[in-house]
């Protein structure tokens, strides 16, 4: 188990590799707003929680 495997927050490439999709299905979720991010200092990062919802996940 690495770190992406207990991040709350991702960056796009750990997100992708998450849910088994390309880096560009990540952003164009990301630029239609299907995938929210937030800013944590000079990064944008993907929630875990909302990702894995988006991509139709359960997560409780």
């Amino acid at each position: 188990m690495n770190n992406t495997d207990r991040s709350l927050a991702l960056t796009m490439k750990d997100a992708a590799k998450l849910v088994g999709v390309d880096y560009r299905t990540i952003k164009l979720g990301i630029e239609s707003g299907t995938i929210p991010t937030v800013q944590l200092g000079p990064r944008r990062m993907i929630p875990r929680v909302p990702l894995l919802r988006a991509f139709g996940v359960d997560v409780r």
